[in-house]
């Protein structure tokens, strides 16, 4: 086929061997996404016809033959981003027993950062302005929403969701509203009240919802200071709806009463995390470096599909960057976004059982990463992941490459907290403190003494006291996540 054809495939964003239902269900997303009667900016008028076009002649068996003679050969080429898979060993081995391996994947984008379009914003903050927030706390929210505010562009949606044991919407979702009005809905914002997280984010989810636009980022920001009780489960099923509609969200937590555990839950069931402030003066810096990254999102949402192989475990999924978190594991697998200026970076550990091991390689995971970039009107073509070793009687003398290594030492900082949080979750707080003397040691020889402090003084409260600190698994926990990222002075307030 020459070069200047259309690529019915591509347009669609499916495989050559999709199936007429996967077909038919692309064309549905991508005819809703561009139809004229809901967009008329410049353009895509001519992509819907090229949609259009793609499904006439791919839907109709005989026209997909004859069309499929033409094409050149698939070579699982993305022309949008590039992936680059780097392993801890080149090869398994033989042997009659449970194996390692780790796999870290990069994703990219293939153009140049300048020439990255800056996708429009439609974003929700979801202020708790419960009793506990008033002073300081409140006085930093109302100030940074004011800033956010009026950093806005044109193009961009913003409103504001403040709740206690109720919700009020204090700026609906809208487009080039008044903005001095909004200023005066958001100075007038008063604590009282409990914490009750759903009604909250209900209200939220809604106001993004009314203007949910695959060509922006959809996200809630939400920022509390305690904990919900009895709606978790209710607020993890809106996180799945909000998921559903690629809509993303973000929890952060001010000071020390809130749950970490259910906030990190909530903000993965979309592919984002939690971020702990631990003073109130840090607010301001903490939702304005997540505005800015929003702002420069390139894939709002990566998914791997994969299916379970027999004798292959996933074991443990983190993302590097650009947030560092952990990751379910379940497929579809959310990874998380990729930045114009920041890869997405993720770690796999797999445990290879010896009866996986039956021929000369083996394929550790088979799937298919799916990526949403609300700058591209058209949806991306999907790429084909099969991570392979080749299977040897002998383990390789080759030292693991300097990058997994790199990564490996980072992470073993934050699951020695992971471990010793569970253990002290089990009772066993002299295994606990264990855990987090070799933290300390660690940290010690990489020049994080303040950490190391915090590290041998929550071990000594294990000790002693059977309990943590009030801050104490927070710190360690957000502190060497941040280590992850490059540092924990400039990642953690």
């Amino acid at each position: 086929m020459a070069s200047n054809k259309p690529d019915h495939y591509a347009t669609l964003g499916v495989f050559r061997d999709a199936s007429s239902e996967e077909i038919k269900h692309a064309y549905f997303e991508a005819a809703q996404r561009l139809h004229p009667d809901k967009n008329v900016a410049a353009g895509e008028t001519e992509l819907f016809l090229e949609i259009q076009q793609a499904y006439e002649v791919l839907s109709n068996p005989k026209r997909k033959n004859l069309y499929d003679a033409t094409l050149p050969p698939d070579l699982n080429f993305s022309t949008v981003v590039k992936h680059e898979v780097t392993f801890s060993r080149p090869n398994l081995v033989k042997l009659g027993e449970p194996q390692l391996l780790y796999a870290l994947l990069e994703v990219s984008p293939r153009e140049e950062k300048e020439s990255l379009p800056t996708p429009p914003l439609n974003i929700c903050l979801v202020l708790d302005r419960s009793t506990s927030m008033q002073g300081d706390k409140m006085d930093m929210v109302k100030a940074t929403a004011i800033q956010l505010l009026r950093s806005l562009r044109q193009e961009d949606v913003f409103s504001v969701v403040a709740f206690s044991d109720r919700a009020e919407v204090i700026i609906p979702a809208a487009l080039n509203a008044d903005k001095k009005k909004q200023e005066g809905r958001i100075q007038m914002m008063q604590s009282s009240g409990a914490t009750e997280i759903f009604q909250g984010l209900k209200a939220g989810l809604e106001e993004v919802r009314r203007t949910v636009d695959p060509s922006r980022v959809n996200h809630i920001i939400l920022l509390t200071d305690g904990q919900t009780y009895g709606d978790e489960l209710d607020c993890l099923k809106l996180a799945e709806e909000a998921a559903a509609q690629n809509i993303g969200i973000t929890g952060m937590g001010i000071g020390h009463e809130w749950n970490d555990i259910f906030l990190d839950a909530l903000a993965s069931k979309t592919g984002g995390s939690s971020a702990y402030i631990s003073k109130p003066k840090d607010i301001q810096h903490l939702l304005i470096d997540k505005f800015n990254a929003l702002i420069s999102t390139y894939a709002d949402e990566v998914l791997l599909d994969f299916k379970a192989r027999e004798g292959i475990k996933i074991s443990y999924v983190f993302r590097l960057q650009p947030e560092g978190g952990s990751i379910a594991i379940e497929s579809p697998m959310k990874l998380g976004p990729i930045l114009r200026d920041t890869p997405l970076h993720v770690l796999i550990e797999f445990i290879v059982d010896p009866s996986a091991l039956k021929e000369d390689d083996v394929s550790v995971l088979n799937g298919t990463l799916k990526l949403s970039i609300a700058a591209r009107p058209t949806p991306v073509p999907p790429i084909r992941v099969n991570l392979k070793r080749e299977v040897h009687a002998n383990p390789s003398a080759e030292p693991p490459p300097t990058r997994i290594l790199s990564a490996l030492s980072r992470l073993t900082l934050y699951r020695m907290q992971e471990r010793a949080r569970s253990a002290a979750d089990a009772g066993q707080f002299d295994e606990a403190a264990r855990h987090l003397h070799n933290l300390a040691t660690h940290l010690l020889s990489k020049g994080e003494n303040s950490l190391a402090k915090t590290a041998l003084f929550e071990a000594e409260n294990l000790e002693k006291m059977h309990a943590w600190s009030a801050s104490g698994t927070k710190d360690i926990k957000y502190h060497t996540r941040a280590l992850l990222m490059g540092g924990s002075k400039e990642k953690v307030k």
